[in-house]
């Protein structure tokens, strides 16, 4: 039996799309299930309400799991540490985590970083097998400009011209599917990019081209940034964001690895296949 955690978020409700028929996984919300994805047909799937804050139904949404894909996003929180806790108690063996590529920067050390650092530490030290997932940005991320595209056909960032081998989810996806059903993974920590490293002033250009309409780039100043990301994140949140735009800036996020290929044999998609396929959020 295989646990998602997260399934119905970003990379969770992909992967459920990608397991293969005939594999048995259990669906861990926070809520009722209304956003999961289908898998194929065939699958044998349920779906458990859970919580991290909740040793009684993380133990249940547990037992008889033997694989578990494992997704926080209460950044400084021990959401990791209760999970790992309760896996342990339920003879989990293997632990596939979403990470992020940014740990491997010796000069990254804003708040998100160094929570994720944690929390790759103490999957190591569970006593469980391990796969460690470290994509880079999500691609998806550009949704947040689909309001002003939709009413002013602008994009507005931070730093226009700084680059970021952003990744698709999916892709993320098609390697956690590997790595939770497919041997040879344990013990390993896969980086993931997409194909090539793009600027926002190149990703409004390219949006432009799959929308057939002009687009203009609007560069965020620091302060303006700040506001907006204080008006969705808390505070420590926001200056551990700002902090990794300015590691972008100087350049950290721009390399490329081909993991993608390597793991799944098929090349990561671009950019702009990211925006041909999800052109509806943005034409409105």
């Amino acid at each position: 039996m295989i646990l998602v955690t997260g399934a119905t978020g970003t990379v969770g409700r992909e992967v459920v799309r990608r397991l293969p028929e005939g594999v048995r996984a259990r669906l861990m919300t926070r809520g009722p299930a209304t956003g999961v994805a289908k898998g194929p047909a065939g699958s044998v799937h349920e779906t458990v309400i859970a919580d991290y804050g909740d040793a009684g139904s993380l133990g249940r949404a547990l037992v008889g799991v033997r694989t578990a894909f494992l997704v926080t996003s209460r950044v400084g929180g021990d959401d990791d540490a209760r999970f790992l806790r309760a896996a342990r108690e339920a003879g989990v063996e293997r632990v596939v985590k979403l990470s992020a590529a940014a740990v491997l920067d010796p000069l990254a050390d804003d708040l998100i970083t160094r929570w994720q650092r944690a929390n790759e530490e103490l999957l190591r030290d569970s006593g469980m097998e391990w796969t460690l997932l470290r994509p880079r940005s999500f691609m998806s991320n550009a949704l947040s400009w689909a309001a002003s595209v939709r009413s002013e056909r602008v994009v507005r960032a931070l730093y226009g011209t700084s680059a970021n081998a952003c990744v698709d989810p999916r892709d993320i996806a098609e390697v956690a599917v590997r790595t939770l059903t497919e041997a040879g993974h344990a013990g390993r920590a896969h980086t993931l990019t997409g194909p090539a490293a793009v600027t926002p002033v190149e990703q409004t250009e390219q949006l432009g081209r799959v929308l057939e309409v002009p687009l203009r780039f609007e560069e965020l100043s620091p302060e303006r940034a700040r506001a907006a990301l204080r008006a969705r994140h808390p505070e420590p949140v926001a200056e551990a964001l700002l902090a990794g735009a300015l590691r972008q800036r100087d350049g950290a996020k721009a390399e490329v690895v081909d993991t993608v290929r390597s793991v799944t044999g098929t090349p990561a998609r671009p950019f702009r296949t990211w925006a041909q396929e999800h052109r509806g959020a943005f034409a409105g």
